[in-house]
């Protein structure tokens, strides 16, 4: 018997749906400094796919596993392997149930990982950091300039 998950939003979703769960590592500013972290992330479908591909990617590994592995009520639980050192990524139980829908929408997505088991052959480089806590300054430079007949009826 499948156990529904008690969370408002998430009424479509059992104990028993499949996730990735992969650990990354991550970068914040603080002080004028760079600080390494490393973040406990739900991974998307389409983003596993784009990752076993061999595109460079911040994640150190991927473990599959279902929700009731990791959440307890209110309480997320450590997936094994995983360094207790590691943090919960921001808004992690919205981004996992977002992500436990991807798969049941593209069940093939979960013959990648089986549950259970821990995929660490991934194109790991930290080249582009992930900085968490980065600011965007929009510039007049941004700008993009239009061709002059753009709004022109002609």
């Amino acid at each position: 018997m499948t156990t529904a998950i008690s969370y408002p939003n998430a009424s479509d979703l059992t104990a028993d749906d499949y996730i990735v769960i992969g650990l990354a590592t991550c970068f914040y500013k603080e002080d004028g400094e760079v600080h390494q972290i490393e973040v406990i992330e739900p991974i998307p479908s389409a983003a596993l796919e784009a990752i076993l591909k061999g595109i460079p990617t911040s994640y150190k590994l991927a473990y599959g596993t279902n929700l009731g592995s990791i959440l307890a009520g209110d309480n997320l639980l450590l997936p094994p392997g995983f360094p207790e050192s590691a943090q919960f990524g921001d808004e992690f139980l919205l981004r996992a149930f977002s992500a436990a829908r991807t798969y049941k929408r593209r069940q093939s997505a979960q013959t990648f990982i089986p549950v259970g088991t821990t995929k660490t052959d991934l194109n790991y480089s930290t080249e582009r950091k992930r900085i968490l806590n980065a600011g965007r300054v929009v510039t007049k430079e941004d700008n993009i300039k239009q061709h002059s007949h753009t709004h022109k009826v002609l």
